[in-house]
C-alpha cells in the first residue's frame, strides 16, 4: 500500500516548512541584516551559512518528509531518525552558529549556571546516553510514541542533552573549557561504549518489544501523531504490514544495527578528525620547541666568551 493515501499533510509537514523557513530566516537577520547592532560581533562566514542552512534542510527531511511517516512504520527507519537527529544533525548545526551569538547566549544570567553544568564532560556523556536509553525502554517507547505532548517534549529534550553532549568537542569560545585531543578522543570513545547497550538490548531481543510496532491499535494510536484525526478515521488499516514485508522482529534488529553502524561511522569519522588535529598541533609545538632551542644554542655560541691567548 502507498504511503500516498495518508495525505499530502501527513507526508510534508507544511506547518515545518513554514517553521523552519521562519528559523532560517531569522538566522540571516541576525547574522548579517541587524548583525552591526551587537557588541563583538563578527561578519558571517560563507561556511556557517552552508552549514546552518543545511542543517535545516537535514532537521525537515528527517522530521517533516515522508521520511517521518514512514518511521512510524518501520523502526529501522526511525532508529536512522535517530541517529541523524542527535549524532549528526547537532555537531553541524552548532558549528554553523557564529561564536558571537554563542557567547552572547551562554553569558545570560539564566543560561550561564546551566549551560555550564551540563556541558561538562562527563554529565553531558551521562546524562544524554541515559536518556536515550531511557526512551528505548519498551513501556517508555510506548508511552512517548502514543502522547504527542510527551513525543514533542522528549524529543526536544533528548535533542538539548544532544547539544550539551556535543559541546565539549565543538566549542571554541576562549573562556569555555576545551578538552584536550588526547581528552576528546577518549570523550569519544565513552560516548560509543555508553550507547552500545542501548543497541545491543534491540539488537539481541527475538521477540517484539514494542507495540507501537507490533500491535495494530497502538500503532495507529501512534499514526495519530503525524496524520490528521480525519485522514485516518476514513482508512483502514490493520497495521504495520500492510506497508513492508518486513517481520517485526527483523526490522527492530536491523534498526539496533544501523544506529550502531551509522555512531560507529560518525565517531570514527570525528576520532580521525581529533586525532590529525591533535598531531598537527603536537607537531607543531615541537617544531617550535626545537626552533627556540636552535636559536638559544646560536645565542649562546655567539655571546660565549672567546678564550685570552
Amino acid at each position: 500500500m502507498s504511503l500516498s493515501i495518508f495525505g499530502f499533510r501527513a507526508l510534508w509537514s507544511p506547518y515545518l516548512i513554514l517553521s523552519l523557513l521562519i528559523i532560517l530566516g531569522l538566522y540571516f537577520m541576525l547574522t548579517v541584516v541587524y548583525r552591526k547592532r551587537f557588541k563583538n560581533s563578527e561578519p558571517l562566514k560563507k561556511r556557517q551559512a552552508i552549514q546552518f542552512t543545511g542543517a535545516i534542510i537535514i532537521l525537515y527531511v528527517i522530521k517533516g518528509s515522508p521520511i517521518d511517516l514512514l518511521g512510524h512504520i518501520l523502526f529501522s527507519v526511525h532508529m536512522i531518525q535517530m541517529a541523524v537527529l542527535y549524532l549528526i544533525l547537532p555537531p553541524i548545526m552548532m558549528t554553523g552558529i557564529p561564536n558571537w551569538i554563542w557567547q552572547s547566549f551562554i553569558n545570560l544570567p539564566i543560561i550561564r549556571p546551566i549551560f555550564h553544568f551540563f556541558t561538562k564532560p562527563l554529565i553531558a556523556l551521562i546524562l544524554f546516553n541515559g536518556l536515550f536509553s531511557f526512551y528505548h525502554v519498551p513501556i517508555i517507547f510506548d508511552t512517548v510514541k502514543m502522547t504527542e505532548s510527551l513525543h514533542v517534549t522528549y524529543t526536544a529534550v533528548l535533542f538539548i542533552y544532544s547539544v550539551f553532549m556535543w559541546w565539549p568537542l565543538v566549542n571554541k569560545l576562549p573562556d569555555q573549557y576545551q578538552l584536550s585531543g588526547l581528552k576528546k578522543m577518549g570523550y569519544v570513545f565513552a560516548g560509543g561504549i555508553l550507547l552500545t547497550p542501548a543497541c545491543a538490548l534491540i539488537i539481541f531481543a527475538d521477540t517484539p518489544l514494542y507495540q507501537t510496532y507490533a500491535d495494530a491499535s497502538s500503532w495507529l494510536q501512534a499514526m495519530s501523531l503525524c496524520v490528521p484525526t480525519g485522514t485516518l478515521s476514513n482508512l483502514s488499516l490493520s497495521g504495520p504490514q500492510l506497508f513492508t514485508d518486513m517481520p517485526v522482529v527483523e526490522d527492530q534488529q536491523l534498526g539496533g544495527v544501523v544506529m550502531k553502524i551509522i555512531q560507529e561511522i560518525v565517531y570514527g569519522i570525528l576520532l580521525g578528525q581529533i586525532f590529525f588535529q591533535w598531531f598537527k598541533k603536537e607537531q607543531k609545538d615541537s617544531d617550535r620547541i626545537n626552533e627556540e632551542a636552535l636559536k638559544a644554542f646560536q645565542n649562546s655560541k655567539i655571546h660565549e666568551p672567546r678564550p685570552i691567548k
